[in-house]
């Protein structure tokens, strides 16, 4: 499993990295550069016509690079645990498509407001559900869920399929929020999908060690170009794309909840939102941060882009390396 990993992660990193470097080009001349909203900090329009949907490379390359290496792991053979990580790709790219259509009725527009918040939403529901079913037949799916930390499980009935649909739909919205700054989501992402591969070494999972080596690779890949000052954008293309895919590889371990911990960075994205739009509805326009989502808070403190991205990816570490030595060992 090992070098299998290895392989997979150099490949992703080169490819990515190498795709990119004939994309930009190609993003720049058809002027599919992002658009910056005026409300958002003032130093952010210096970055309008940076190229966007930068994510369509570590699609392309996540996908087939392993297709390539789970029908080599499985020997041209279909096996119980290749059709879950395939479920798991499928439901990447699907969201992944949600994201190009969002960012091509951008460019449509000719402004930063793609998809409105329903239909988007209403397409991710769709896939949700899409995926469950697929997890379902697969025989990957009951009403049972594992508590982090707690060794327990809780059977809840029909009430599991409402919950899981607002964890899934709401992981990867925020981890879409999280690609905020230069190199953020990302940066996050790698360190989570980093969790997922030494939960693959630990259960002996040669396919989640496949799907995990592929996006950490991806995301390094990615951060060549993205890394303050970024070259390029994922866009809602590739934020989408990662959300689902950290989304799924969850489920690969049958523990859905460990996305509070590992992805709780992305989640205070959300919560943070949420916070801001409830306060200053409640109070008639005060605001609870001095911008929402929360990393445009601390960049209103004065906090640079670099330290942001610092700061949250050391903190989504010690959130994995706490979730692994107490939930998984």
């Amino acid at each position: 499993m090992t070098p299998l990993y290895i392989l997979t992660l150099v490949l992703a990193l080169f490819f990515t990295a190498l795709s990119l470097r004939f994309l930009i080009p190609i993003l720049k001349s058809r002027k599919m550069g992002q658009k910056i909203l005026d409300i958002g900090p003032r130093w952010h329009k210096s970055k309008e016509g940076t190229p966007t949907m930068g994510g369509l490379s570590f699609m392309i390359v996540f996908t087939v690079l392993c297709g390539v290496m789970l029908a080599a792991a499985s020997g041209g053979k279909t096996t119980e645990e290749l059709l879950p990580a395939v479920a798991v790709i499928l439901f990447a790219l699907g969201n992944g498509l949600i994201g190009v259509i969002d960012d091509r009725t951008k460019f449509s527009k000719g402004k930063n407001e793609g998809l409105l918040s329903w239909q988007k939403y209403l397409l991710q529901l769709l896939l949700c559900v899409l995926y469950l079913f697929a997890l379902a037949f697969l025989d990957r799916l009951d009403t049972s869920i594992r508590l982090p930390f707690f060794g327990r499980e809780l059977e809840l009935g029909l009430l599991y399929y409402p919950l899981v649909i607002i964890l899934i739909t709401g992981v990867v919205n925020s981890v879409n929020l999280t690609d905020g700054i230069d190199g953020l989501a990302a940066g996050e992402t790698a360190i989570v999908s980093a969790f997922f591969s030494a939960v693959a070494f630990t259960i002996g999972s040669v396919t989640l060690g496949i799907l995990a080596g592929a996006a950490v690779g991806c995301c390094l890949g990615f951060l060549v170009y993205n890394f303050h000052p970024a070259r390029v954008f994922m866009g809602d293309t590739g934020s989408l794309f990662l959300g689902g895919l950290v989304v799924g590889m969850a489920f690969l371990i049958d523990n859905p909840l460990i996305l509070i911990a590992v992805g709780f960075m992305y989640i205070l994205e959300s919560l943070s939102d949420i916070i801001q739009v409830l306060y200053f509805k409640l109070t008639h326009g005060k605001r609870f941060f001095r911008m929402a989502p929360i990393h445009h808070h601390f960049e209103k403190c004065g906090w640079s882009e670099v330290r942001i991205v610092t700061v949250f990816c050391a903190a989504t570490l010690l959130l994995c390396t706490l979730a692994y030595f107490f939930d998984i060992l």
